[in-house]
């Protein structure tokens, strides 16, 4: 990955990486503050303000920021994180100098009127209706809240409707201006393009001003159980244990535990949970870091005729695993999927661009390709083992599970 890195004079990041023989371009804007940088009466405001900025600025109103976005065959989104808010476009090169105005519109002049803000404050609440009629989110949500209780990564993204009512315009222009500071942007630009287009970029963020943020309060994992009833046909459990931060080399040690252990339809979890017994039809096993904690989980649904069995089960191959490691074969697998992937994905600019994004903002640093396949094949079978050891630890051990489900203390006795 041959990119180039520039610091402007405000502090401000662009990072650019040409890529041969395509003619699309993709653009980021990322955002160092999600919803942990929210204060708890005003959970929620890092994601209202990613749906405002689609409501129109002084100069486009919310209709001619799509038109203009469809004429040019373009595509425009964003999205909010615990940790960040990216915006971001996909586009012909052609049209690349278009797109950046778009989007830097959307980021700086955006309006937001109040009715606006009533109006967009029930598409969230919609949005929150919707996430908690998805017993699989809910059961994520609530896990988070439980394991990280009293630091910002408890709160959901999406906030409270308590919090959202209390949002007016001035008040998440107000929020804006004090967050999107040079110290917390970083543009990225992947694909084909000219040095004016990314000098063009450079000059529409040096001017951005702003003080530099203080550090955000730290959150740990505390092992936690929670449950919840809800009507649903199966019921659903996450299975939890700490994990890494985002920037943590071993992160790479991780990834091939998870996509052993239940990464896939190869997966020791996925082969004795569901294709030998039977006990379900989901199971997977993922990591979810954050800049300085993380936690590493299995989710699996199932019937609550089979929700002892199946948990048994997982808990049972989780601490074989620890036991006895990992084979040769599993370690291969696992690492030529992982270096697919990789490989893979730099065949799209999208994926080249939050790459960028990432390893700017999030990892602290960005890995060429090269640099990724020998952190996966230095990883060995006894690293493995070893970060399994240090992480799946059953005294540390939490759960969260949604639907007709059992008391907290049904499943401590079930996983002791």
């Amino acid at each position: 990955m041959m990119y180039q890195r520039q610091v402007l004079p405000n502090g401000v990041r662009l990072l650019t990486e040409h890529v041969p023989g395509v003619r699309s371009a993709a653009l980021g804007i990322w955002v160092g503050v999600g919803s942990r940088r929210e204060a708890p009466g005003f959970s929620g405001a890092a994601h209202f303000i990613e749906h405002m900025s689609f409501k129109g600025t002084a100069r486009r109103s919310a209709v001619r920021l799509a038109e203009e976005m469809d004429a040019i065959g373009g595509q425009l989104n964003a999205y909010t994180t615990k940790e960040d808010t990216v915006y971001y476009a996909w586009v012909l090169d052609t049209h690349l100098a278009q797109a950046a105005d778009i989007l830097c519109d959307m980021l700086f002049c955006s309006k937001f009127d109040e009715g606006d803000v009533t109006t967009e404050r029930g598409v969230i609440l919609e949005e929150m209706g919707m996430y908690a009629d998805n017993p699989e989110d809910l059961c994520a949500e609530r896990l988070a809240a439980a394991v990280f209780q009293g630091s910002a990564l408890a709160r959901p993204i999406l906030g409270r409707k308590a919090t959202l009512e209390q949002m007016t315009g001035e008040k998440l222009k107000a929020w804006q201006r004090a967050h999107y500071v040079p110290s917390q942007l970083v543009v990225t630009l992947a694909g084909s393009f000219t040095d004016r287009d990314a000098e063009d970029l450079a000059a529409r963020f040096s001017d951005l001003t702003g003080a530099p943020l203080p550090p955000e309060r730290s959150a740990v994992y505390l092992p936690a159980f929670t449950t919840r009833k809800k009507a649903t046909e199966q019921n659903h459990l996450t299975l939890a244990f700490p994990g890494l931060p985002l920037g943590d080399p071993r992160r790479f040690t991780l990834q091939l535990l998870s996509s052993i252990l239940g990464g896939g339809m190869s997966s020791r979890l996925w082969q004795k949970v569901r294709e030998e017994s039977g006990l379900c039809y989901s199971v997977y096993s993922y990591g979810a870091g954050h800049a300085d904690t993380g936690l590493f989980a299995v989710y699996a649904a199932m019937g609550a005729d089979t929700e002892a069995a199946a948990l048994q089960t997982i808990a049972r191959e989780t601490r074989r695993f620890v036991a006895n490691g990992v084979t040769q074969e599993e370690l291969t697998r696992a690492r030529e999927q992982s270096k697919a992937n990789v490989l893979m994905g730099l065949e799209s600019t999208q994926s080249r661009m939050s790459a960028l994004g990432r390893g700017e903002l999030l990892t602290g640093s960005v890995l060429s390709a090269e640099e990724v396949i020998a952190a996966y094949d230095a990883v060995t079978a006894e690293d493995i083992q070893a970060l399994a050891a240090e992480l799946l630890d059953f005294e540390r051990v939490s759960l969260s599970a949604v639907g007709r489900v059992a008391p907290a203390e049904r499943y401590r006795e079930l996983l002791s």
